[in-house]
């Protein structure tokens, strides 16, 4: 696992331990489907620390910490086992982790191109999707972005990347490697626009004076979380009934709230 994870483009692993060998969650769950589910004996979390709002890491530690992280270590305990975190610094990344069952389970936004290969819950969290702009800038709103010689950054195989290559068809796309290095690029080489979560744009806007975000937003994400569906039905209907149960419960609020998260809500029960 180690060497196929690190070609894949992991940036750490981090092996935690969550023995539960009396879960009530898995006491009637067979053998079978709990070895669908997580087949190495622990469960393997596929985590992009591109989206701040779901994943970052401790500015002391380094360790990986956020509301994807809480969601994984809820359901390895659930499951009675292990859970060891594959971190990664692009969403593309993260979703062919889960893709190539490098990993068990993984938190992306969906999208068509995405499911292919993956089984999606329905959403835990909805984020918005907002633009960047230059303070000189004539833009005025997200609806005079789609225009011929505006240059649009977003990072390569995030959400915004899928869903703008599907929406515009005059702008010109131009790919950062990763969500974090949108705005420097953008600002590095002079675009007209970067596209990206709301909340990391904000962040952005103290270490590039002279910017402002358009009003509103150009998408809202749906995050979800996913398994190969090689796995089976019953593996996604697990974890599908998990999602629900955490939105229900208030844990993923509680999550939300614990970090810190603006610009994100919980998604409405499926």
């Amino acid at each position: 696992m180690g060497g196929d994870a690190a070609r894949a483009g992991a940036v750490s692993q981090v092996q935690t331990q969550g023995q539960h060998p009396h879960s009530p969650y898995t006491a009637g769950m067979n053998h079978a489907l709990l070895q669908a589910l997580c087949p190495a004996g622990k469960l393997r979390a596929s985590i992009n620390l591109g989206n701040p709002i779901l994943a970052k890491q401790h500015p002391q530690t380094g360790e990986p910490l956020g509301v994807s992280i809480d969601l994984a270590r809820a359901f390895a305990a659930r499951l009675g086992v292990d859970i060891e975190l594959v971190v990664f610094d692009a969403a593309g990344k993260s979703v062919e982790a889960v893709r190539h069952e490098q990993a068990d389970i993984g938190f992306f936004a969906i999208d068509p191109l995405r499911g292919e290969g993956i089984a999606f819950t329905a959403p835990y969290v909805l984020i918005e999707g907002s633009y960047l702009v230059s303070n000189s800038s004539a833009l005025t709103s997200n609806d005079e972005v789609d225009q011929p010689g505006v240059r649009v950054a977003v990072g390569q195989g995030s959400a915004y990347d899928l869903f703008l290559s599907r929406e515009l068809q005059h702008a010109e796309i131009v790919r950062a490697p990763t969500s974090p290095a949108v705005v420097e690029m953008f600002v590095a080489q002079q675009l007209d626009v970067a596209a990206g979560v709301k909340q990391q744009l904000q962040a952005d806007l103290p270490r590039y004076p002279g910017h402002r975000l358009l009003p509103g937003r150009f998408m809202v994400i749906q995050q979800a979380m996913g398994t190969p569906k090689s796995r089976g039905t019953e593996a996604a209907v697990v974890l599908a009934q998990f999602v629900e149960e955490m939105k229900s419960s208030g844990f993923v609020a509680d999550a939300l709230s614990r970090h810190g998260i603006q610009g994100a809500s919980v998604a409405p029960a499926s």
